[in-house]
């Protein structure tokens, strides 16, 4: 039986298991926007050999990874969505309490997002928000929401 291998070995960073990639006309200006919008923290960049263009960044962001890079159509990357073409997919930010979703909300407008559905509480019982950043690319905030105190009608329903 062949010996089980680690999955990552001590010196590689946890990340979550799945870690979305963005390809970005932009990436500089993107992740300028992406620190303030939503605190990231650059962990790696790698600049292309043409010295204009991000090859490789890995952020931190809300205590997951986002990487991106510019595009590259000569070496038969996809391109970049727009604006005016955005991404079919969207990021969502996970948060612990309503309030994070709320305040997300505010900077990353106040950075340069479009608000394209406001913080509310959904029937799904959380507080949940949607931006789109000025590079195509769609953002969600979502938080749970606190439980509800049950009714002392429904309290003595139960008896």
């Amino acid at each position: 039986m062949p010996a089980k291998t680690p999955s990552r070995t001590p010196s590689q960073p946890k990340t979550q298991p799945t870690s979305p990639y963005l390809t970005i006309k932009g990436a500089d200006a993107a992740i300028a926007l992406y620190q303030k919008a939503f605190g990231a923290k650059v962990r790696g960049r790698m600049a292309a050999e043409d010295g204009t263009r991000v090859m490789h960044a890995d952020l931190a962001v809300n205590g997951g990874t986002v990487l991106l890079c510019d595009e590259f159509p000569e070496h038969g990357g996809p391109p970049a969505p727009s604006a005016a073409n955005p991404s079919p997919v969207a990021v969502t930010l996970q948060f612990a309490k309503p309030d994070q979703v709320d305040a997300t909300f505010q900077r990353a407008v106040d950075a340069g997002c479009t608000a394209t559905m406001e913080p509310s509480d959904t029937f799904w019982e959380a507080r949940f928000a949607m931006l789109a950043d000025p590079f195509g690319h769609r953002w969600m905030l979502n938080a749970p929401l606190p439980a509800k105190k049950k009714s002392a009608k429904k309290q003595a329903k139960k008896k």
